[in-house]
C-alpha cells in the first residue's frame, strides 16, 4: 500500500500539549472522525503505521487525526491527545501506549464517551482496558530470535554471555514481551514473565535501557561491556538500538564473535541482517496494525460492531517472520532478500 498526500492538508504544531499533531481540512459533516496516537513521528515503524491509517481512511471516507510525542514515553503528550480527541468528536482512537498502565485511565474515559480504543502494537495492561489490540505476537518474535540464538551458538549456548538492551525503566508490555520472549526461546528460566530483569541465571550480563534510539543501544552496550567484556549474545528491543549496539562493539573490535538479535523488520534493519551487522530480526507489520484498525472502526461506526481477536488469543495477530541469511534448523525463518520485500521505513 503507497502512502498519499491529501491536496489539502495542514500541520498544526501542538506545543502547548507536547504534541506533533496534524490533521486534514475539515471534515464534511457527519465524517466519522478517527485519532491515530503513536509515540513519536519520526520513527519509520509509526511513519509506516501512519502511512497505513491515511491510506485506509482516505480510501474510507473517514478524517484522521494523527498525533505523536515528543519522544518515546512520552506519556503526558498522549493523555492529552486522547484528551483532544474526545473532545473532537472521535468515533475511535488507535494507541501506541507509550506507558501501558499509566494510560488506563484516560482511555477509561474515551470509552465511557463511546469511542472505540484500538491499541495497536504495544497491548494495554491489562489488555482489556482496550476494545481490542492489532499487535504482532510480541512474545513470539522474541522467542524467534531467542531459539536462532541458541541454535546458532550450539553447545556455546550453555555459557553464554548475555547483554539485554531493553526499553525504558518503566517496562511497557512490548518491553517485557519481547525481552521475556526472547529468554525463554534461549532456554533461560524467566521469573515474573512481567518483569525485566529479575532472572538469576548466570549466563545473563545485564539489563540496560535504550529508549528505542541507536544513541541509547550505544551507551547501553558500552556499559554492558564495562561489566563484562566477554558479552557474546546481544538481545536488542529494536533495530535502531541494535545498530548502536554494534557501533559500540565495533570501537572496541568485538564485533565478529558476538551474536545481536532483534526485533522490528523495518529496511535498515533488514539491510543490517544482510550485512552481518544483525544476525537475525523478526519482522512485524505496521501498516497492517493501522489499516486494519482504520477498518475496525470504520465498521463499529456503521454497526456498533467490535473487532474479535484472533481465535486462542487476546488480541488481533497481525503476523511475524524471522528474518536471517543464516537459518537454523528447527527455526523457520525467510531470507533477507524475501524480507526486503515486505520491509517498511
Amino acid at each position: 500500500m503507497k502512502s498519499f498526500k491529501a491536496s489539502l492538508t495542514m500541520t498544526v504544531a501542538a506545543a502547548a500539549l507536547g504534541l506533533a499533531f496534524a490533521a486534514g481540512p475539515a471534515a464534511a459533516q457527519g465524517k466519522v472522525v478517527v485519532g491515530l496516537i503513536t509515540k513519536t513521528n519520526t520513527n519509520p515503524f509509526f511513519v509506516k503505521m501512519r502511512e497505513g491509517a491515511e491510506a485506509k481512511a482516505k480510501e474510507l471516507g473517514m478524517e484522521l487525526r494523527s498525533f505523536a510525542g515528543k519522544y518515546d514515553g512520552d506519556h503526558d503528550s498522549q493523555v492529552q491527545a486522547i484528551e483532544n480527541l474526545i473532545a473532537g468528536g472521535a468515533k475511535g482512537i488507535l494507541l501506541v501506549p507509550s506507558d501501558s498502565k499509566a494510560i488506563v485511565p484516560v482511555i477509561k474515559k474515551a470509552r465511557q464517551a463511546g469511542v472505540l480504543v484500538i491499541a495497536l502494537d504495544t497491548p494495554t495492561e491489562p489488555a482489556d482496558a482496550a476494545d481490542a489490540t492489532f499487535a504482532t505476537d510480541n512474545f513470539e518474535a522474541g522467542k524467534l530470535i531467542g531459539q536462532w540464538a541458541k541454535a546458532t551458538l550450539g553447545d556455546k549456548a550453555a555459557t553464554a554471555k548475555i547483554a539485554l538492551l531493553d526499553l525504558s525503566k518503566n517496562m511497557p508490555t512490548v518491553d517485557y514481551l519481547r525481552d521475556q520472549g526472547f529468554l525463554t526461546g534461549f532456554g533461560v528460566d524467566v521469573k515474573d514473565p512481567k518483569k525485566n530483569g529479575d532472572e538469576t541465571d548466570k549466563r545473563i550480563v545485564g539489563n540496560d535501557v535504550t529508549a528505542g534510539s541507536e544513541e541509547g543501544g550505544r551507551k547501553a552496550m558500552e556499559n554492558l561491556l564495562q561489566k563484562d567484556p566477554g558479552v557474546n549474545v546481544v538481545y536488542t528491543i529494536n533495530e535502531p538500538a541494535a545498530a548502536g549496539a554494534y557501533e559500540a562493539l565495533k570501537a572496541v573490535g568485538k564485533t565478529k564473535d558476538v551474536l545481536i538479535v532483534s526485533v522490528d523488520g523495518g529496511c535498515p534493519g533488514v539491510k543490517n541482517v544482510k550485512a552481518g551487522i544483525i544476525g537475525a530480526t523478526s519482522q512485524q507489520y505496521p501498516l497492517l496494525m493501522a489499516s486494519k484498525g482504520i477498518e475496525a472502526i470504520a465498521e463499529f461506526a456503521k454497526t456498533g460492531k467490535k473487532p474479535a481477536p484472533t481465535p486462542g488469543l487476546d488480541f488481533f495477530n497481525t503476523g511475524v517472520s524471522l528474518i536471517t541469511d543464516k537459518p537454523a534448523s528447527g527455526v523457520p525463518s525467510i531470507n533477507t532478500e524475501e524480507g526486503l520485500k515486505k520491509c517498511w521505513g
